[in-house]
């Protein structure tokens, strides 16, 4: 299975797949079990190294003896790590946004308030 199908696949899953976990809907599509487990390890650790108290979730041994699990688990890590550093952006935009339209209101307030 090619790199860019798979991370494709994965991508879309993840998109488009209703309220059925990730794992279920990674199984559904015929990815190996150990692919799966490497997968949500990696995605979880991804996610977590974004933030303030980033951790990994890996199983050490299993990554170096296990390929599926090493492949898995490094999708995973970089797929969700996009995920997350896009996330993190829009959420920090759309802050930025909403401080500039309250500051706006309260100048607009305080230019009203000294008319008067």
């Amino acid at each position: 299975m090619g790199a860019s199908r798979l991370f494709g696949g994965i991508l879309t899953l993840a998109l488009l797949g209703g309220c059925a976990s990730l794992r279920e809907q990674l199984l559904a599509a015929d990815y190996p079990p150990t692919y799966v487990d490497g997968f949500e390890a990696g995605c979880s650790s991804g996610r977590a190294t974004v933030g303030p108290l980033g951790g990994f979730d890996k199983a050490p041994l299993r990554y170096q003896r296990e390929p599926l699990y090493a492949q898995g688990w490094d999708d995973g890590f970089r797929q969700c790590e996009q995920v997350q550093h896009a996330d993190d952006w829009r959420w920090a935009r759309d802050q930025q946004r909403s401080d500039r339209e309250w500051r706006h209101q309260v100048d607009q307030a305080m230019a009203s308030a000294l008319r008067r």
